[in-house]
């Protein structure tokens, strides 16, 4: 156990008054006790002779210089840290009976503690008894040594527990901080991944359950040639490309109620109506969108192909669809429905910066005013024979 001066420090404080006030009392001295309490070492003179039954005054003095030799340095009568002793105990005590000169005492470097409290420790183990301080004097001279008196050692250990808990309050606090603030960056990625209501849901641990929409409008897109453009460019460039690209989509999808669904490639899926839904307005926000999205893409630059022109097909759809979430690990808000896949024939089918749409987007596009579109007649879509659908030419 590591102990830091303000515990040596009262662990040292509440030695010495204990021991002045056995000195002051009628007990006058600490007595023999055996080795394992106080008294670790005896003073030399007790050495050579019969010690007293009660012990002396100045041998407690000097046992205190030993024990405050111990509590210095965290180490046994006489060794340093991790230094075992080079002699036996008991050659240790007949060098020190031999009163040799110097007298034999336990080795303590200066730095290991203050000053003044070596040379009060080198007092109290003098080798003359008469030349070693009373506990009163002690008591006295602490006061330079350790400062006024503080708190004795239990006091100590509640301020030191109480700063524990301080310490682990904060370190608490600091790891909550951390924890929510690494949950609001999953969550905002997961809203990013996922529209708004879908992400809160599955934040409060709800299940959500697919969902069935009378009508929404559903957008697709796909830039013509990519393939051509892809293998003219370096790999790097059609990353830049594509990301560029995107993060414009994204620019001008953010100003209407519609929702990203997802990017594949180069093909581009939004929504609106759903997940929430937005009465007829779906088509007019699709609409309305996508016709930023063809002014806008007019002025955008291929990184390797400065000079190329880009273009983008446009195909929309309006009709119910099924939506829900797919996936645990990586889940993924999808669309099904036979809506979608039409949406998907009238981008496929559709021509460079132009929008095509279905019969039943203009419908509602006409019930709600301010777009032009055009009849472009009759195009076979697999799986729904030869459809009617028009051209979105603008907003009036």
């Amino acid at each position: 156990m590591k102990l830091d001066w303000s515990f040596k420090n009262s662990l040292i404080k509440d030695l010495v008054f204990g021991m002045t006030y056995l000195h002051t009392s009628p007990i006058v001295s600490h007595g023999n006790l055996p080795l394992t309490r106080i008294l670790l070492w005896r003073a030399p003179e007790l050495l050579r002779q019969v010690m007293p039954a009660d012990g002396t005054q100045k041998g407690d003095v000097y046992s205190f210089a030993i024990i405050l030799q111990q509590i210095i340095l965290r180490s046994g009568p006489f060794e340093l840290p991790n230094d075992p002793l080079e002699m036996s105990e008991r050659e240790i005590l007949n060098e020190v009976v031999a009163a040799n000169i110097p007298p034999v005492r336990p080795r303590v470097p200066r730095a290991s503690c203050s000053n003044e409290l070596y040379d009060l420790m080198e007092r109290c183990w003098e080798e003359i008894p008469v030349e070693r301080p009373t506990f009163p004097k002690i008591k006295e001279r602490l006061k330079k040594v350790i400062g006024a008196y503080g708190d004795n050692i239990v006091d100590v250990l509640f301020k030191r527990m109480e700063q524990y808990a301080m310490d682990l309050e904060l370190k608490v606090a600091e790891k909550t901080q951390q924890f929510m603030d690494e949950k609001n960056r999953s969550e905002q990625l997961l809203s990013q991944l996922l529209p708004k209501t879908v992400a809160a849901a599955l934040t409060r641990g709800e299940h959500v359950d697919p969902e069935a929409f009378e009508s929404v409008s559903i957008y697709f897109s796909d830039i013509v040639g990519f393939t051509t453009i892809a293998a003219a460019g370096s790999p790097m460039g059609v990353v830049s490309l594509l990301n560029g690209l995107y993060t414009f989509f994204d620019g001008v999808i953010e100003k209407f109620d519609v929702y990203k669904v997802e990017t594949i490639g180069d093909a581009y899926m939004v929504s609106s109506g759903l997940p929430v839904r937005n009465g007829n307005r779906h088509a007019a926000e699709i609409a309305s969108m996508s016709l930023q999205l063809i002014d806008g893409i007019q002025t955008f630059a291929i990184p390797d192909r400065p000079d190329a022109e880009l273009k983008v097909r446009i195909g929309l759809n309006s009709g119910p669809c099924v939506a829900g979430i797919v996936g645990l690990k990586m889940p993924r808000y999808c669309l099904f429905g036979d809506t979608v896949n039409v949406a998907s024939r009238m981008e496929s089918t559709g021509e460079a910066m132009k929008i095509q749409i279905t019969q039943e987007t203009k419908d509602l596009l006409e019930n709600i005013g301010g777009y032009r579109t055009v009849e472009r007649g009759s195009v076979p879509i697999k799986g729904k024979g030869m459809l009617t659908t028009y051209w979105l030419l603008g907003a009036t």
